[in-house]
Formats: structure tokens, C-alpha cells, sequence
């Protein structure tokens, strides 16, 4: 049995994180334990199985102590969710997202249900995680799109089941017909629970070849094929027309010069030739935009861009290119 018990604040995590290749500064957590169906977590990048009984902390209904929460939050997108099926009863989710949209900050919803949706369709961006045998995949993308909000979907990459082309032909096809902009394929975490979890979500889904997928799995270097798995499946996103990175969101009191070239440089940090000294420059000049109060368009408009930006070399003319295209 799951039972709903009433949090005394809400629940907010302040720490710097990343979701398919997008800055997160925090999150807003309106239900806190696992309620849903079997389904692959995209910023903790494993599989999560429903439990028969638990309890789940459900935050207030009340837009105003989620706005406190988020002032807490460094500048930057935020992530709120995952959502719950009592969203209609219960109402968390919808308030810290009208809550941080009314802050004016840039919005990830996670798995919103369709009573958790603002009204600010434009204003938000849905992330929808992948549902192992589910039909549809995506539950939460259609809904979403069809309220007018940008969305964005993901699941795993796993050699011998998710990277075989018959089975991400069809997630990209879904995502494309369910009105996504972006399908992300993530790297799974590859501990020891994480390919257990692997085996168990592949078996509750598929029953075939099991023995063969779990000496895979555990046994066999499946790994060291996604880089070569993951070009094949950027290329298949571009057929479908579907980006490979989710969009990024702009706050009402963000300037929207500095979302679209932060959202530029996040997207060159992913670029396969981007090694991980690199990326994490750019990380770090994407952090910096979005830590400007500034209207950086206009900086590089007049030339003065350099003048202030704190990093030189290649990540500055990457930085100063993307304002240039933003102006």
C-alpha cells in the first residue's frame, strides 16, 4: 500500500547536478519515494521499480514556501519533479512550479502528471523518462505537448537490448509522433546494483534470452561499444528530426541572449570531440552566464565581451560565437 504522508516544508536540493547534458543549479522535490511503474531515472541514470508499499513525503500545496525554497537555489535552471498520480489530489507539483516560474526561473519539469502542468505552457520544459514495456513509452509526452510546453525524452543505452536499432528506432519514432524536440540516449551507471537493475528491468519486460542478456551485462566489456552506439543513434535522432540534447528553458527575468548561448556551449561540451578538460570549461562558462545579471547580448554587441569574460582562449571565442548568433 503507498501512503501519502504531508511534508512540514518543502523539499529542495541546492547541490549543482546535470540531466542529458543540461546545467541543473538544484531541485525542487515535491514527492519524495518511489510510487511510480518501472522506469529508467535520467539524472540518477538507472532503472527504479515500483515498491508494493511505501510512503512518499508529499511538500505543500501552497506556492509560497516553494518560492522560498527555490531562493535558495544558486542562478540557473530548475529541476522540479519527479510527479506522482495524486497530483490532482495533492497538488505539489503545480505549486513549486508556479512558484519558481513566478521567480522567474528557468523550469524542468520532470514526469509532471497532466494536473501538475502550469498554465505557462511556453515557459517550462517536460522531461520525460522512458517506461520499460510500457504503452505508450513516454506516458507523460503527449499531454505535455499538446499543452504547448517544449519537451524532451530520454532512456539508456545498453548493448544487446536499448542500442539494437529495431528497439531505439521505435523510442525515436514514438518521441517524434508524441511531439518531442529531443530524444537523449544516457549512459547508464554500470556498478554492480546498477547492471543488477539492468537485468531485472530487461527480464520484467522481455523474457527472452535472459541468461545470454545477463552474461552481457555482468560479464562482458558492454561499455567500451557507446561510443560507437551512441554515433548511430545521433544519427537516427537527426532522421526523425529530433534534437539530441532537451531544450533548455528561459526564466521570465532571465535575458534570453544568455539562455540561448548557454544552451550553445552545453551543447558543444557534448560533442564527441569535446575531451573532458574541455567540457568542463565550458561547464564552467555555462555556470558563469547564468550567474550574470547582465543582458550579455549587449556586451558582445558593443565588443566588450572579453573584456569581462573570465575564461580566454578557444572557450572564449566559443562563448563570444554564441552571443553572436543570440543577438
Amino acid at each position: 500500500m503507498i501512503v501519502f504522508e504531508s511534508a512540514a516544508a518543502p523539499s529542495v536540493k541546492t547541490g549543482e547536478a546535470e540531466i542529458g547534458g543540461r546545467r541543473v543549479a538544484g531541485r525542487l522535490c515535491p514527492y519524495i519515494g518511489e510510487f511510480l511503474t518501472l522506469r529508467f531515472d535520467p539524472v540518477d541514470r538507472r532503472f527504479v521499480f515500483r515498491k508494493l508499499a511505501a510512503t512518499v513525503s508529499v511538500g505543500p500545496a501552497d506556492p509560497r514556501p516553494w518560492g522560498e525554497a527555490a531562493s535558495r537555489i544558486p542562478p540557473g535552471p530548475v529541476l522540479i519533479g519527479p510527479g506522482c498520480e495524486a497530483e490532482e489530489v495533492r497538488g505539489a507539483l503545480r505549486a513549486a512550479a508556479d512558484a519558481a516560474l513566478a521567480a522567474g526561473r528557468p523550469v524542468y519539469l520532470l514526469d509532471p502528471d497532466p494536473a501538475g502542468l502550469p498554465e505557462e505552457g511556453g515557459s517550462a520544459v517536460v522531461l520525460c523518462s522512458w517506461r520499460p514495456g510500457g504503452r505508450p513509452a513516454f506516458p507523460d509526452l503527449a499531454r505535455a505537448s499538446e499543452a504547448g510546453f517544449r519537451c524532451g525524452v530520454f532512456f539508456p543505452l545498453i548493448a544487446g537490448w536499448t542500442a539494437e536499432p529495431p528497439v531505439y528506432e521505435a523510442l525515436l519514432a514514438e518521441a517524434a509522433a508524441g511531439g518531442a524536440a529531443s530524444a537523449t540516449a544516457l549512459s547508464p551507471e554500470s556498478d554492480g546494483d546498477a547492471r543488477r537493475a539492468i537485468v531485472e528491468a530487461r527480464a520484467t519486460v522481455d523474457s527472452e534470452d535472459t541468461d545470454r542478456f545477463f552474461e552481457l551485462v555482468h560479464h562482458e566489456d558492454w561499455t567500451a561499444q557507446l561510443p560507437g552506439q551512441f554515433r548511430e543513434v545521433r544519427e537516427a535522432c537527426a532522421r526523425h528530426g529530433l534534437a539530441t540534447l532537451p531544450p533548455r528553458p528561459v526564466g521570465r527575468r532571465q535575458p534570453a541572449g544568455n539562455a540561448a548561448a548557454a544552451a550553445r556551449l552545453e551543447e558543444r561540451a557534448e560533442l564527441p570531440e569535446a575531451d573532458e578538460h574541455r567540457a568542463a570549461l565550458l561547464h564552467a562558462a555555462v555556470r558563469w552566464i547564468d550567474e550574470s545579471r547582465r543582458d550579455l547580448s549587449a556586451v558582445a554587441r558593443d565588443g566588450n565581451f572579453r573584456k569581462i569574460f573570465p575564461f580566454g582562449g578557444e572557450i572564449a571565442a566559443e562563448a563570444e560565437a554564441a552571443f553572436r548568433e543570440a543577438c
